[in-house]
């Protein structure tokens, strides 16, 4: 039975951002779970963040990239609602009761959208923002979905369906050994994973802050081939486990 006053676990992929810490943990709103996932800066980001938030639960990742971090924060959550939350200063603390409203609504899944009404970006480049229009619009089409912000990152979800993702074990492992999920097209991957589960996904309006310092470690070309590999992965494999259904659904018939 999922809670009409859920409580809200955070989870907050980190490498380096130390500096930025010291501006966004301060701006959070009360909620009952924050989750570190440090992808072993060499900054003092750890230290900055138990200081900043005492409370604060800190993971390190057991490989490499925003998947993997993500996924490791998402074995500790203890609350009803799970908000995957940049540590950068992009993603704007007071929407967090948004996301959790449309969710109480209704929604298994809040997917956040800068190209909604009510949403924007100071950050996105027009290189950025043609990619993603691009492949937000080859996933539509495959999938037969609604997006309209594919690659955005700022998203919540009831915690229950964390199984239904079926994201990469955890298990530590090499830079080589990275596995398909644990970098930048982690926020993909979920997308049409709850999509193709037919789970109702409401966007929610989100505007995109600047990253107030540093530099990302999104490398548009790099990273845009992989989203582009995880939505023909995930096509290829929704179609594979409709054909089995269909199959094994015929050889039913014969044999009655």
């Amino acid at each position: 039975m999922r809670s009409p006053d859920p409580r809200i676990s955070l989870v907050i992929p980190v490498l380096n951002e130390a500096r930025n810490l010291e501006v966004v943990l301060p701006a959070l709103p009360e909620v009952h779970q924050v989750i570190l996932v440090d992808g072993h800066s060499v900054d003092d980001s750890v230290e900055v963040a138990k200081r900043c938030l005492p409370d604060i639960e800190v993971v390190t990742q057991s490989r490499a990239g925003k998947g993997n971090a993500l996924a490791c924060g998402f074995e500790r959550v203890t609350g009803d609602v799970v908000v995957m939350f940049d540590a950068d200063g992009s993603a704007a603390p007071e929407e967090i009761p948004l996301f959790a409203k449309t969710l109480v609504a209704g929604a298994d899944f809040a997917k956040g959208s800068r190209f909604t009404t009510g949403g924007g970006s100071d950050d996105i480049t027009l290189l950025r923002k043609a990619g993603n229009a691009v492949l937000n619009g080859f996933t539509n089409l495959l999938l037969r979905t609604r997006f309209t912000d594919l690659c955005y990152g700022y998203n919540a979800f009831w915690t229950d369906l964390i199984p239904t993702l079926g994201l990469p074990p955890t298990a530590p492992g090499r830079e080589a050994n990275r596995q398909w999920g644990d970098g930048f097209e982690i926020e993909t991957l979920i997308n049409c994973r709850i999509a193709l589960a037919g789970l109702t996904i409401a966007e929610v309006p989100s505007f995109e802050r600047d990253r107030l310092f540093g530099t990302s470690n999104l490398d548009t070309f790099r990273d845009g081939i992989r989203v582009l590999c995880v939505i023909l992965r995930e096509y290829t494999r929704s179609w594979r486990r409709r054909r089995r259904r269909v199959l094994s659904g015929s050889d039913r018939v014969v044999e009655s």
